[in-house]
């Protein structure tokens, strides 16, 4: 038998011309494995004979075993596979190898045609519309595709130069008052402590929920942010009222917010009833980090350090709150210019 199993994956072992070959598929998926087998044993052929490599796996296999093989929260492969309707209609059945550059640009055509057709985007503009959904789907193909080389299913990432469409950055943020009464909206001290923190921070919601005690070092006044969006660590600087609102935090768990001994997981209902009851409309709990950065751009905070503290990648993404910025100039001439002055 060419496929067995031994501990947690399955190994292949074949002769041809009388020598062995035998190695990991990689893989738990039977299916799959088979399909690595023959990949290998086909490989193998054709560079004995010198010919090119050629895969024969579908897309629809191979995506199996990227979303098994994903280290992400249980958000996150939620999402990518709710994408997969869209994927599977276009890509299922073909040959990964198969998919090109235009079979990736007419698949996003066609996303871009479905979302104009949409009832809250007839009569716009295409700069009027947000694609952002879109773009977040070739993300993942890219991100697929990605994984597939490094797996050895293919050679080229066929999404790797798509062009992104406008996805209308939205800047939404909240007035002090608002902010205090966002936080005191919340009876359960729990969502109150996990909220607060959001806004002192601009931590994105999964570092949040993932953070640990042992990643909080209240004595040096630093929070390191692990496994991160962008898979680079991060660390953000104690302020005196995170401080305050760390120290008075019950520790019922190895997770910072907890309840009952358990992880904190969801949260939407008890912010988006508080959002409600305040008049908030289309708020969402992205917009926290929003709030943290217009903070800190209106008091005088470089858009270089404002990116390093939210954790982006690169300048252009921080760019978003350069339109505050005139209005801190503005403030900050007329603190240096404070004085009573007497022409002659």
């Amino acid at each position: 038998m060419s496929i067995f199993k031994r501990g947690k994956y399955f190994y292949y072992l074949f002769y041809i011309n009388g020598k062995k070959y035998r190695g990991s598929c990689r893989t738990t998926d039977r299916n799959l494995a088979k399909a690595v087998e023959n990949s290998v044993r086909g490989d193998i052929v054709r560079k004995k004979f010198e010919l090119p490599i050629e895969r024969n796996i579908e897309f629809s296999t191979a995506w199996n075993d990227y979303i098994k093989n994903l280290n992400n929260s249980t958000d996150t492969i939620r999402g990518k596979i709710s994408q997969l309707k869209h994927f599977l209609p276009i890509f299922g059945n073909k040959n990964l190898a198969s998919i090109t550059l235009s079979d990736i640009k007419r698949y996003q055509l066609q996303r871009k045609l479905e979302t104009m057709a949409m009832e809250k985007n007839r009569g716009k503009r295409e700069s009027e519309i947000s694609f952002k959904t879109i773009n977040n789907e070739i993300n993942t193909l890219s991100n697929f595709f990605n994984y597939a080389i490094e797996n050895e299913f293919l050679q080229v990432n066929p999404a790797a130069k798509i062009k992104k469409l406008n996805e209308l950055k939205r800047v939404k943020t909240l007035s002090d008052e608002q902010i205090y009464k966002l936080i005191g909206s919340f009876k359960s001290k729990h969502i109150k402590n996990l909220i607060s923190f959001l806004i002192f921070t601009g931590c994105r919601k999964g570092e949040a929920l993932n953070l640990k005690w042992e990643d909080i070092d209240l004595q040096n006044g630093i929070i390191s942010i692990k496994a991160t969006k962008t898979k680079e660590d991060r660390r953000i600087p104690i302020s005196n009222i995170l401080k305050e609102l760390l120290s008075n935090m019950e520790r019922t768990s190895e997770y910072v917010f907890a309840r009952n001994g358990r992880r904190i997981k969801h949260f939407y209902k008890s912010f988006y009833s508080a959002c409600l009851k305040l008049g908030l409309k289309d708020f969402h709990i992205h917009d926290l980090r929003h709030v943290f950065a217009s903070k800190m751009v209106m008091n005088g905070t470089s858009l270089y350090i404002t990116g390093e503290l939210l954790g982006h990648k690169t300048p252009n993404m921080t760019k978003r709150y350069s339109h505050l910025i005139p209005e801190t100039l503005k403030k900050a001439v007329n603190d240096v210019w404070n004085i009573n002055f007497k022409q002659s």
